[in-house]
């Protein structure tokens, strides 16, 4: 089941082997470099069914780092047609996913050290739907309304843009403690006005983003949406709501969500183990009707295989996996015996 083929809207899938965003770190002024045409190109040598692009900013503040690849100028769009292009041109799907990091953007990259950068740094001032910081990071400032707007239209014309630069699917970034799952979750919203309070109110943006985003994206063209399951904390963004929003972004035009964890605060005790958020995209699949994709320590075939076969999900996003073994599909193939079609330049060494 793995290699079956999955058909949303007007694209079709090869397979159900997916790899997911990952953050490069690599960018310059927000344009992607060589090092994502070959990170992001050689997954699709590897056979995967869809490839997608790093949390993407679309707008400068929404960078976790300064080094974050970027949507907000033509510049970068231009930069990505390329990249693409050739992830199609390997029989992938391309995808990208749209971001804004809240009050966890203005950050070092990881192997520059921890925390917020100083404005005199180098860093900027973070926006976040309540004042309060991340933990270890700098305080950000309430937005007002018309951030709310601004936010919005950012993220309509990353997705035009995207558009533009050829890419098959969008995947609205609403997980990790971000700016969208900031707002989701009462534990960094205190908001008293329509953007805070019960679901509706702390759903309403992303609801307004999804809105937005589904206008300008053409209708033949699925649309995903990324979200933290759960906070794995008490009083925290729970896999109920995330199951009932689900649905509701289903019947607005989402197309399958993508269910991760976590990721709002520190003290959170995630179970972290093989599989460990499966539990999670299948209640959210069984729930509300849309289909999924299931994320998290995913790594052995057998084990991809039997994600879907029970009906957990209709498709795995790998990560790690796939940065040790870019080809990961093509021998996931070979282990379940399934028959794929290789790179022709590569077929001399396919496993038989």
């Amino acid at each position: 089941m793995l290699f079956d083929e999955l058909r949303l809207r007007d694209v079709t899938f090869r397979n159900r082997a997916w790899v997911s965003a990952m953050c490069q770190y690599s960018a310059i002024d927000g344009v992607p470099q060589p090092w994502h045409l070959v990170h992001l190109g050689s997954r699709a040598v590897g056979g995967a069914g869809l490839v997608i692009a790093e949390a993407t900013a679309v707008e400068g503040r929404g960078r976790i780092s300064p080094q974050d690849t970027g949507i907000w100028t033509d510049e970068q769009a231009q930069a990505w047609a390329p990249i693409a292009a050739f992830v199609k041109e390997q029989g992938a799907a391309a995808g990208i996913q749209l971001a804004h990091a809240g009050r966890k953007a203005s950050t070092r990259r990881p192997w520059s050290g921890r925390g917020s950068i100083p404005v005199e740094d180098g860093g900027w001032e973070t926006l976040a739907p309540s004042a309060q910081a991340f933990a270890g990071y700098a305080e950000p400032r309430e937005m007002s309304l018309d951030d709310i707007v601004d936010v919005r239209r950012a993220f309509a014309a990353g997705a035009r843009r995207a558009d533009q630069a050829g890419f098959d699917v969008v995947e609205i970034h609403a997980a990790h403690g971000y700016l969208l799952h900031e707002f989701l979750s009462p534990l960094s919203n205190a908001r008293t006005d329509a953007y805070g309070g019960d679901l509706a109110g702390r759903s309403r943006l992303l609801t307004e983003v999804v809105g937005d985003v589904r206008e300008v994206w053409p209708p033949r063209k699925p649309l995903f949406v990324r979200f933290s399951g759960t906070d794995w904390v008490d009083d925290g963004w729970t896999v109920e709501e995330t199951t009932e929003l689900a649905g509701k972004l289903g019947a607005a035009g989402v197309d399958l969500v993508d269910i991760s964890s976590g990721g709002n605060v520190t003290e959170a005790p995630i179970p972290v183990g093989p599989g460990y958020q499966v539990p999670l995209a299948r209640a959210v699949r069984e729930g509300s009707g849309v289909p999924v994709a299931a994320v998290g320590m995913i790594a052995d075939p057998a084990q991809a295989e039997q994600i879907l076969l029970d009906g957990s999900a209709d498709a795995v996003l790998l990560a790690r996996a796939t940065l040790r073994d870019p080809y990961w599909p093509l021998r996931a193939a070979h282990t379940l015996g399934a028959d794929v079609v290789w790179p022709a330049p590569y077929e001399r060494g396919a496993w038989r």
